[in-house]
């Protein structure tokens, strides 16, 4: 890892003042079919949030595998929440699943994520100010847009659900990623960008709080 790389690194310090700190966003493949992109960055940009990296691309399969976690305990909650999903509308997991060992189920439904990640071309984004992994967080709403408050983005621009999406055998189109935590975000970003990708600049807003 040469120097510069490590100084990237240390500025993704959360302990740094609340105004640096980054959070990462992705536009999913609704997202952008949906022609949501202006919409999603303009509500990013009018809650005082920085974009400083953004682009859009088509992902390679290899590039979403490696972006999911691929540890037992994360695939079998997967197929947990997918059991209780079944069990919670009275669904039949087995006939429609063909098992109720949700180690199995979880791997399916990675799949089924990975399947939708890689249909249509994607935007990435790293998202600079204040308290902005929660912020972001806050504006998506809950990842199950059936629940998500309107408002929110997902409550405001999709209905979908983890029941409509099991039945059909398909990932749940939510619109878009936002990291959960400042470690997430820190791993995302060094996943998807580079430290040449990054903008250093300041908006106007900035400036005038330098009195």
């Amino acid at each position: 890892m040469n120097s510069e790389y490590s100084e990237f690194l240390l500025s993704l310090n959360y302990m740094a003042h609340p105004r640096e700190e980054k959070t990462f966003l992705m536009l999913k493949p609704d997202g952008v079919r949906r022609g949501l992109i202006g919409e999603i960055l303009k509500r990013i940009e009018r809650a005082d949030l920085k974009i400083i990296a953004l682009s859009m691309f088509q992902p390679t399969r290899e590039q979403i595998d490696n972006h999911y976690p691929k540890d037992e305990k994360w695939i079998n909650r997967l197929g947990e929440k997918t059991k209780a999903t079944y069990e919670k509308y009275g669904y039949d997991l087995i006939k429609e699943m063909g098992t109720d060992d949700t180690l199995k189920i979880g791997k399916e439904v990675r799949k089924w994520l990975i399947n939708y990640m890689t249909s249509a071309p994607l935007v990435k984004a790293v998202i600079q100010g204040n308290h902005a992994v929660d912020l972001v967080r806050k504006m998506a709403g809950n990842t199950m847009p059936a629940l998500a408050e309107m408002g929110t983005i997902r409550g405001d621009f999709s209905a979908d659900s983890a029941a409509a999406a099991n039945r059909d055998k398909r990932a749940v189109q939510n619109i878009l990623h936002a990291s959960e935590t400042p470690e997430e975000a820190e791993h995302e970003i060094n996943h998807w960008f580079g430290i040449d990708d990054i903008c250093v600049y300041k908006r106007v807003e900035e400036s005038l709080m330098e009195y």
